[in-house]
């Protein structure tokens, strides 16, 4: 019974891990990361590689007229070297973008959405206040401290004028 069933689970792992294999096939594509890579930023200018790893024919030849004088090369020609170098131009980078909208927006609908779970609190999960918050509980219990004299000498009992009934000044 138990080796039915061991070898029943080690069968079906068998099987789950080769149709993941298969089915991955040529389609799974693992980048070394020690290498350096490609980024688009304005405070470095000079990527480390280029943008375009692997040229087409036509790349390949036109960085082979890239050797010759430059002079011979036109505008659409020297855009499109650019572009093999670089993804992006400064005035690209330098664009702003609306992201900041969606930033403040999401982060209004979570301020928003506290909110009503704290209103939502306050309603139906916490109690009505203690009778120990009203107005009159706090005087007598401010009185019954007074008439205890708690602290006297640097506290509470200090700061009261017993012969007037005040507050010292």
């Amino acid at each position: 019974m138990l080796a039915t069933r061991v070898f029943g689970l080690v069968g079906r792992r068998a099987i789950s891990t080769s149709a993941c294999v298969r089915s991955h096939a040529g389609v799974v594509k693992t980048e070394d990361y020690s290498l350096p890579g490609y980024v688009d930023r304005r405070d470095y200018p000079l990527p480390d590689v280029a943008h375009v790893r692997t040229l087409s024919s036509s790349q390949k030849a036109l960085k082979e007229k890239e050797k010759q004088p430059w002079s011979k090369l036109s505008s659409e020609e020297k855009v499109q070297l650019y572009h093999i170098k670089f993804n992006e131009t400064f005035a690209k980078m330098n664009q702003s973008s609306n992201e900041w909208k969606t930033v403040i927006g999401a982060a209004m609908f979570f301020i928003g959405f506290s909110g009503l779970i704290v209103i939502w609190n306050k309603h139906y999960v916490y109690g009505p206040l203690p009778q120990t918050f009203s107005e009159e509980w706090v005087s007598m219990q401010t009185q019954r401290m007074l008439d205890m004299k708690v602290n006297p000498v640097q506290g509470f009992s200090a700061k009261w004028d017993y012969d007037k009934k005040e507050w010292k000044k």
